[in-house]
């Protein structure tokens, strides 16, 4: 009936569960994210719940309930298997999962039933009246569940393992959350060109609490290698290989501390063994194109005149892996950005366009993806297409989102030397003189700027906006 569903739906607005924590399935590639949790769940057993718990939710988003409904069953093996004799408060995300499920199946009375299972237990495990009440457990949940659907979430992802800590603060799998989440929020922040390193202890922290969780001893690696501490990460790497040797997740990061370090061959029979295990693997694959890649640079730079086969097989390796990693996430933004580079490392231009265009489709960037994206695309114009209108025009582009990163640096020093550059040559017209003049304003250079404005102004004189950007400059000096 009518007055039942409403009620229902009020009911179900106040459960915690992955239906009411905003998860959008836009700001994600379901399938890649139900390829990466399923092998998960074969290589992480202990967060098992959690994950099909995930994995429900995403069968949901793809119109598939019936699925659904068989994940959740899992996830409820899995607490009965674990915790039989204690209320595991995980089963009650498990519980508003179903509700929510039975509810877009038009079963309401299974959706009903869910929700007073739900409800009763809040009143069993709370004193007070209300019931939705806060549970670590439950926070906890929401946050690995935010991990998984992007860099749009992170932040909201440390907030919950934040409140999860508050009352247990010693909890290796809360501790875990929060360092991982740390890491990832701390290395967008360095290409927004924020040099802060919060992730360390946090990190430290989840390794003295969990030496077994191999996954996080690589991160601390990777944190330590990045504060040119590369020698004890070295250790720390050793060790998470000895014991799991055979963990593609441990793999993965390894293969790229040895990158990193210079050791690329290392890397790249790490890697492979690895992929024999996940061969779907997205990260893999990229992480395979860009070792082929650094392969090539050793070579050109190692090598006066480089053997023509050497180098197009380098290519076509690099190609092969960052095109698998493209095509299976197609909103994976580095990859496509790495694969249209190497296309016109190869000559191969029009697919090198095709990908750079297939890049700006990506609706998910961050302002610094986009500047950096802009730098790539302008250099491409610049010296594959030889087109220094086109990557003028670029650049700016990138120069035109007024926040910083390193993107942005990159467009602005771009765009400053290939200008100063056509003066030189002789080739400068009033728009370029113009457009310098704007990077001196941009970096405070006044004088500088104040020159380029009336050498714009020399060549047209009628040009209402460099007038105005005079006027403006001799004001503030």
């Amino acid at each position: 009936s009518t007055i039942l569903k409403n009620s229902l739906k009020n009911s179900l607005l106040e459960l915690e569960c992955h239906f009411t924590w905003a998860l959008l399935k836009q700001d994600v590639d379901l399938d890649d994210l139900e390829e990466t949790i399923a092998d998960q769940i074969e290589f992480f057993i202990e967060s098992n719940i959690t994950n099909y718990n995930l994995l429900s939710y995403v069968c949901h988003l793809k119109d598939s309930n019936e699925e659904a409904l068989r994940n959740l069953q899992k996830a409820e093996e899995e607490v009965q298997k674990n915790h039989p004799h204690k209320t595991d408060q995980r089963i009650l995300v498990t519980w508003g999962n179903y509700a929510w499920i039975y509810y877009h199946m038009q079963r309401y009375e299974e959706a009903q039933t869910y929700v007073s299972k739900v409800e009763n237990t809040c009143k069993e495990l709370s004193s007070t009246a209300q019931w939705k009440i806060e549970l670590p457990e439950i926070y906890a949940e929401q946050g690995w569940a935010l991990l998984k659907f992007g860099r749009k979430y992170y932040e909201r992802a440390k907030d919950c393992f934040e409140a999860a800590l508050k009352n247990d603060p010693n909890n290796p799998r809360y501790n875990a959350g929060y360092a991982i989440a740390m890491y990832r929020l701390e290395d967008f922040s360095h290409r927004q060109c924020e040099d802060i390193n919060p992730s360390f202890k946090p990190l430290k922290r989840a390794v003295e609490l969990n030496p077994k969780d191999t996954f996080l001893v690589a991160l601390l690696a990777l944190k330590l290698q990045d504060l040119m501490r590369a020698d004890e990460g070295e250790k720390y790497i050793e060790e998470a290989i000895k014991i799991t040797p055979n963990l593609p997740y441990v793999q993965r990061y390894a293969a790229k501390f040895y990158r990193r370090k210079g050791e690329v061959d290392k890397a790249l029979q790490i890697l492979k063994k690895a992929l024999a295990v996940t061969p779907k693997s997205v990260f893999l694959h990229h992480q395979l194109g860009i070792c082929y890649r650094a392969k090539l640079f050793q070579l050109r730079n190692t090598t006066r005149y480089p053997p023509q086969g050497q180098v197009d097989e380098l290519i076509r390796l690099a190609i092969f892996h960052l095109k698998t990693a493209t095509d299976q996430r197609t909103k994976f933004f580095s990859a496509h950005v790495d694969l249209a580079n190497m296309y016109a490392q190869g000559k191969r231009y029009k697919e090198a366009e095709e990908t750079f265009q297939k890049a700006f489709q990506i609706n998910i960037l961050f302002y610094d993806d986009k500047q950096e994206l802009y730098h790539h695309y302008g250099n491409f114009q610049r010296f594959h297409m030889k087109s220094e209108s086109e990557a003028i025009r670029y650049y700016l582009e990138g120069l035109k989102i007024e926040k910083e990163s390193y993107g942005r640096n990159k467009c602005r020093s771009a765009l400053k030397k290939l200008l100063e550059q056509r003066i030189q040559r002789g080739v400068g017209d009033a728009t370029d003189f113009g457009t310098l003049g704007l990077i001196h304003k941009l970096n405070g250079e006044k004088q500088k700027a104040t020159e380029c404005y009336e050498k714009a102004i020399a060549l047209c004189p009628d040009n209402a906006e460099y007038l105005s950007a005079l006027c403006e400059l001799r004001l503030s000096i």
